[in-house]
């Protein structure tokens, strides 16, 4: 049923990947359309709409935030920072906590939904011989970025205990669209995210591989394929959406993934078999994982469409128009 009271829904780092797929999804779901929503938008900038109010300013100045934070009734967090160590206390850390002071003290707070990530328990940095569940340890790895990670879930969860304050956690692992998947397969200067492959093996046989459209088959220290998590956009604005309002996500964390992690012998199998594409294996010292998202399935009735096939598939049929180049707004 469709709510016919005015809501406010915050949502921070609007202008990325997520925040984009978030708001059209949020705009065109009827269960929501008397809501309205409000961007705190920094270095890029979104056009306001009759639901969409856009907010200029820095999660890292406790005024903007409080601006942006008047009379909110959810906010989605997800603006973060990489491998920046300039800015990543001031807004990842800073600006959460000027966030959650609003949300405690305003009336018409409901429900804090942040979007944290796999880095924070160290993803396949290190050895996990078991599924990696919403119990497992913190776990940051060199770098400021999963450092990040951490301390936003932790926070989070001391509001919870101090202030009872309702919230939720979607811990989300590698996030594609279009054709992220693709790319980062790549053993060009075009590769998106890590591992660089071209720095693996060496500029002369990367320039081969690249030539041929091989994929790389990614090896753990035991000579293993590696296992590693991913989640589509679509799957991740789905769960959002989902954590919004529903009662079973009060003070919750959740891993939001695909059902099985990407096997990467499996993505070689599969494009030799539908594209008649080369492989290669490429040792390296990353650790297979596999993120459990039984949880929200269960208590979020929560299910993701994409699998193994689906992100191939539609990765290696994209087709980028003149007007959408490949854009990597932050570096990491």
């Amino acid at each position: 049923m469709a709510r016919r009271y005015a809501k406010i829904v915050l949502i921070t780092g609007a202008t990325g990947k997520v925040g984009q797929h978030f708001i059209g999804r949020f705009l065109a779901d009827p269960a929501w359309e008397g809501a309205r929503l409000r961007a705190l938008c920094h270095n890029r900038q979104l056009a306001a709409g009759e639901r969409l109010e856009v907010v200029r300013g820095s999660m890292a100045e406790r005024d903007d935030v409080t601006r942006a934070a008047v009379g909110v009734s959810h906010v989605v967090h997800l603006a973060t920072c990489k491998e920046t160590p300039d800015d990543v206390i001031d807004v990842t850390v800073k600006g959460l906590f000027w966030l959650l002071e609003e949300c405690r003290q305003s009336p018409a707070f409901e429900r804090f939904v942040l979007i944290g990530g796999d880095a924070g328990v160290g993803h396949f940095v290190y050895p996990h011989p078991i599924p990696v569940t919403e119990t497992q340890k913190h776990s940051a790895y060199a770098g400021c970025y999963a450092l990040s990670k951490v301390l936003e879930e932790t926070m989070l969860e001391q509001y919870y205990l101090q202030y009872d304050l309702d919230g939720c956690c979607l811990r989300a692992p590698w996030i594609m669209e279009k054709d992220d998947f693709r790319y980062s397969l790549s053993f060009g200067e075009d590769v998106f995210g890590g591992p660089r492959w071209r720095d693996l093996t060496g500029t002369e046989a990367a320039e081969g591989y690249r030539a041929a459209g091989t994929v790389p088959v990614m090896l753990d220290p035991q000579g293993k394929p590696v296992l590693r998590n991913f989640v589509h956009v679509d799957d991740l604005a789905t769960a959002i959406i989902t954590a919004l309002d529903h009662p079973a996500a009060r003070q919750q964390l959740f891993n939001i993934c695909m059902d099985e992690p990407i096997d990467y012998r499996e993505v070689a199998r599969y494009l030799r078999e539908t594209r008649g594409l080369p492989s290669v294996e490429v040792p390296t010292g990353f650790h297979g994982t596999w993120l459990d998202n039984s949880k929200a399935k269960f208590l979020l009735g929560w299910r993701p469409r994409y699998d193994l096939q689906r992100l191939i598939d539609e990765a290696w049929d994209y087709r980028r128009a003149a007007d959408d180049p490949r854009r990597i707004w932050y570096p990491g």
